[in-house]
Formats: C-alpha cells, structure tokens, sequence
C-alpha cells in the first residue's frame, strides 16, 4: 500500500528538489564533499576532452560520480550516528569507520580507473 501525499509528476519534481537540498547541504556542511566536488570539476572537464574510446569516458566520468555518491552516504551515516548522541559508542564508531573506508576504497578505485586509462592511453 503506498503512503499518501504527491504522485506522479509532483512527486518526481519534489524528489528532485530534495536531492537538491541534499547536494547542497553536504557542499555546505561536509568539507571532504567539497573537496571531492573540486577535483571533479578538475577531472570531469579532462574525460570529456581526452581522447579515448566510449567505454573508457564511461569509466573516468563513472568513477568520479561514485566517490561522490559513496561520499553522500558516508555522510549521511555520519549525521545519523551523531544525531542519536555525542557519546562514545562502539558501534557507532565502527558505523562511521566503515563510512570512511567505503571512501577510501572508492577513491582508490577512481584512481586505478584513471591510471589504468592513462597507461592503456599512452601505450
């Protein structure tokens, strides 16, 4: 049974318009989002121009958008855990531990995905 309020249209437009407040909020509030944010507009413009093939593009462009999406999430599981309180908890900690390395994993990827372009680029 689907829970009342929008549908259709009006709801897709309001989904929208709070992934916006999102977007804006992790710029706003999360430095590690902003600073994700600036090295995509560095590299996004660099896939686009390079001169590779499709599938190629695809990965660059792919794996910029995943740190970011994967970023979000950290987040968002970061402003949960403290919202429940401020006091050590193990599980908390190991919550936000694991946000992080979520992170951390994705940037790597995004940078053996760029390096391994590169290298098959340059070969």
């Amino acid at each position: 049974m689907m829970k009342p309020g929008k549908t259709g249209l009006s709801r897709i437009i309001s989904a929208g318009g709070y992934s916006l407040q999102g977007l804006k909020s992790a710029y706003r509030n999360e430095a590690a989002f902003r600073q994700e944010c600036w090295l995509v507009a560095v590299l996004l413009p660099l896939a686009v121009w390079w001169e590779v093939g499709l599938v190629a593009r695809v990965l660059l462009v792919g794996s910029l958008v995943l740190v970011l999406v994967v970023e979000l999430l950290n987040s968002a599981v970061e402003a949960v855990v403290d919202r429940i309180g401020p006091e050590h908890h193990e599980l908390a900690g190991r919550a936000k531990d694991m946000g992080s390395a979520a992170v951390l994993l994705t940037l790597l990827l995004a940078a053996l995905t760029w390096i391994l372009v590169l290298l098959d680029y340059l070969a």
